[in-house]
């Protein structure tokens, strides 16, 4: 995989920090004016002032032994408009007795009214229209017998009869009654303008526009600025998607000949291959509308979410005909329907269905064109991957030394590296590296150059960074005993003399007993021949060589160890692939138990007595293998003598440094690549392997 070329961009569009918008803002969008501002600046007033009011219109209270000195000086109002001209009113329902005074009287008399009021209190009261006090009675019952007996004690007071009554909370109840609905309403409008999209207009995942498409529009003005001239180490797949780029651009080429467009394209191929910016690139050249989404797009809670989108989604295409319609990562919709009985007609189905009709059924229009990207196409349904639908699959796998050397050149323009940085040989060294590793490898490289302040990226600060992205972090400080260190010293050397007396091991790179990542103590490290197919010789010298390590502590120290754990885990797998797959092995036959159609990849079409023969055939397989490295290894017992005390004194050794101790490699003029001691480094042997012999399943 490759990425765009920065500087190409960077020339088309300058962007500096005093032109960059603030985030989440639009410079050309109008601030929007919203009303519902107004209607609550209005409600909250309208409870001010019905709130004032009632302050207001309360009175001021009082200590109830002042009352008949109001009384007394005949100070209540005989002129209450509102209630009956009775200035001496109980309220029953609030148990207070209210006192409509004469304004006059008030502010005539201060003395008499500071007596028992505050200076505030007494200046409301003598600025209001109807001044009135009030204070609390225990029993409305109690308070008139009380005022007759103080009328009898006082002859000379003005009789005022009390008019009882009961006060209504009008705005109480209002409030009561309206403010719950209103909060209701404002939650439901608030909730609407959340799920509507941004500003409530309704946008992609709002909830009336639940089942519209969520795929992403690229038209005009909103070009993507990356073509195939940024794709690199896949040259056979662009072959293919240009093929569709130039259907779309000139019809008439194809279809003077009988040609038809075809439906879908498939990109198949391992993770970070390239597939998703090979999309990219087909949005970038194609002068179409292109549309794109995942497959998780299509998945909801919600049931017939999923086959409404996929229509919402054909429905814009049909309108922005000829047009392209990329899915990634199609297998979240795309799997097989019925393995599960229990989820045989789930909503993925549905969905599923409905991709399926909108691809090719009956009333299917031209001029869409489906691509989509999977690492799983074992898990697709047959009826997706037929001609009609997906008519074409583009295998996209990792790319070979060219391929990675062209990977290498994309991802490096935008470094600073040093003139003697040799590519051809990081091409080399990187074998099975998809364009996501070599991207990684490129940016580790620049940030350990950067950490060692460097001026440029040189050959060193490359090494590091695929020794980084392969073994993990260095931990040079991790404390591990001598005695441990002395048992991986001779593990590793045991390793690298296997692979160097070996014919068809891979060649030694680098040994070291240098901790990386979480449980790798020390590791050698190959450069492996890039080869599709491997026999009987090159497969038992390969586990020879992982054996090599166990054989070694064996014969040094009398006791084996737990950190030839990963090595049985290899060969484990390859020797039952040998057996089960391969039909590498004369008692059990031509017979290969492998079936790629099944979840777990492999069945048991045999009997137990064909099983135990298989395990019998592995355990002499690997038996035989041991022996025979034991058998190098003793013979070879100086040369891994002399290995393991230098790697204890200089904890890595390169290929010069084991040339130095044992001489070359016997085998050396059969190499069909040169690489340079002091270079670095390649995976693990595994790691060329088919896919089959990495990552067997279980049997």
């Amino acid at each position: 995989m490759a990425q765009p070329n920065m500087n190409q961009q960077n020339t088309k569009r300058k962007i500096s920090p005093d032109n960059i918008p603030p985030v989440g803002e639009d410079p050309k969008k109008k601030p929007r004016f919203n009303i519902y501002w107004i209607y609550g600046i209005l409600f909250l007033s309208i409870i001010a002032w019905n709130l004032y009011r009632s302050v207001n219109s309360a009175g001021i209270e009082i200590n109830p032994v002042h009352y008949q000195d109001i009384l007394k000086a005949g100070d209540v109002s005989q002129d209450a408009k509102e209630k009956e001209k009775n200035g001496l009113v109980v309220v029953r329902n609030k148990k207070i007795v209210r006192l409509f005074l004469n304004p006059d009287s008030v502010k005539n008399k201060p003395g008499l009214y500071k007596t028992f009021l505050t200076g505030d209190e007494y200046t409301m009261l003598s600025k209001a229209s109807a001044p009135q006090v009030y204070f609390s009675i225990v029993e409305d019952k109690s308070f008139g017998p009380e005022l007759n007996t103080f009328y009898k004690d006082n002859p000379t007071v003005k009789q005022i009869q009390p008019v009882y009554t009961d006060e209504g909370e009008w705005f109480g109840q209002v409030v009561s009654t309206l403010l719950p609905i209103l909060l209701i309403g404002l939650l439901f409008v608030m909730m609407m303008r959340k799920v509507g999209g941004p500003g409530g207009s309704g946008g992609p995942g709002g909830i009336f526009n639940i089942g519209k498409s969520k795929a992403t529009l690229f038209d005009k003005g909103t070009r993507v600025n990356i073509n195939f001239g940024d794709v690199a180490g896949l040259d056979e797949a662009k072959v293919e998607v240009m093929e569709i780029v130039d259907f779309l651009k000139n019809p008439k080429k194809y279809t003077a000949l009988g040609g038809k467009i075809p439906k879908g394209a498939l990109l198949v191929g391992p993770p970070g291959t390239g597939k998703t910016l090979l999309a990219k690139a087909v949005a970038g050249e194609a002068q179409v509308p292109f549309f794109s989404l995942s497959g998780s797009d299509f998945v909801e809670m919600f049931v017939g979410v999923g086959a409404s989108r996929v229509r919402d989604l054909f429905k814009q295409a049909r309108e922005k005909a000829p047009c392209i319609i990329f899915i990634d990562e199609i297998d979240a919709i795309g799997r097989a329907r019925g393995k599960n009985v229990m989820m045989s007609n789930d909503e993925r189905e549905n969905t599923l269905n409905q991709l399926l009709v909108e691809m090719d059924g009956f009333g299917t229009d031209l001029g869409i064109i489906i691509l989509a990207a999977t690492n799983r196409p074992d898990v697709l349904d047959n009826a997706l991957l037929r001609p009609g639908r997906f008519d074409r699959q583009i295998t996209i796998d990792r790319p070979d030394l060219v391929g990675r050397e062209a990977i290498f050149k994309v991802h490096l323009i935008p470094i600073k590296i040093s003139q003697k940085l040799d590519i051809h040989k990081l091409a080399e060294q990187t074998p099975g590296f998809a364009g996501a590793d070599i991207a990684n490898v490129c940016n580790e490289a620049a940030l350990i150059a950067a950490r060692k302040n460097k001026d440029a990226v040189d050959m060193s600060d490359f090494q590091d960074a695929i020794d980084r992205v392969i073994g993990g972090l260095e931990k040079k400080n991790k404390i591990i005993s001598p005695e441990e260190k002395e048992i991986i010293a001779y593990h590793e050397a045991g390793h690298a003399i296997c692979g160097w007396y070996l014919e068809h091991a891979y060649p030694l790179l680098k040994v070291t007993i240098v901790p990386r990542g979480t449980a790798a103590l020390g590791y050698a490290q190959y450069t492996p021949k890039e080869q599709y197919l491997y026999n009987t010789d090159q497969l038992i010298d390969q586990i020879c060589m992982t054996l090599g390590g166990r054989a070694s502590e064996d014969i040094f120290f009398g006791k084996i160890s737990t950190g030839a754990s990963n090595d049985l885990q290899q060969i484990t797998k390859i020797a039952y692939s040998m057996v089960t797959m391969y039909g590498m092995n004369d008692k059990v036959g031509n017979i290969s138990f492998y079936d790629p159609s099944q979840e777990n990849y492999f069945t048991k079409p045999y009997s137990e007595e064909t099983g135990k023969m298989i395990d019998e055939e592995v355990r002499k397989l690997i038996d035989g293998a041991y022996v025979k490295t034991k058998e190098l290894l003793t013979e070879k017992r100086e040369a891994v003598e002399l290995l393991a005390k230098e790697l204890l004194v200089k904890e890595v050794l390169f290929k010069s440094d084991v040339e130095a101790l044992i001489g070359k490699r016997p085998y050396e003029e059969k190499k069909l690549l040169d690489v340079e001691p002091e270079t670095l480094i390649a995976p693990e042997p595994s790691t060329t392997l088919p896919d089959e012999l990495k990552n067997p399943p279980n049997i």
